[in-house]
């Protein structure tokens, strides 16, 4: 089965979450390329110098560096094509202000709770 995506962006701040939900992605054929970091400020480096250019990124929400919504501010201000990118937040959060300011935002795409399933990945838009 070819793969969905050429390259995912997984930003999370949680070395085991980020290990769980890579071995999910590649056991599903989910990207060709998949690139995982803790930090939201590596990640918007790389997107800014163009070392990768995902078509979907998985996004947490609560980090210590800077948060999901703060990495999306940052993300708003590069200069490149977003209109390719999908962004999924993918988040233990239950919190309505949490899910509210996601459905706001213009480059969400879906807000995901974790843990990451098969069954979700087959059902993301």
């Amino acid at each position: 089965m070819a793969a969905s995506y050429h390259t995912c962006l997984l930003v999370d701040d949680n070395y085991i979450d980020n290990f769980v939900t890579r071995r999910l992605l590649e056991s599903s054929n989910f990207a060709q390329n998949i690139i995982v970091t803790e930090s939201p400020t590596e990640a918007i480096q790389m997107l800014e110098d163009g070392t990768v250019k995902p078509d979907v990124i998985f996004l947490d929400i609560r980090m210590p560096q800077m948060s999901g919504f703060e990495f999306l501010d940052a993300y708003d201000k590069l200069d490149f094509n977003k209109a390719d990118t999908k962004i999924f937040l993918l988040s233990s959060s239950f919190d309505p202000t949490d899910i509210k300011r996601s459905d706001d935002n213009k480059y969400i795409t879906h807000f995901v709770h974790k843990p990451l399933t098969y069954k979700i990945l087959e059902e993301l838009p």
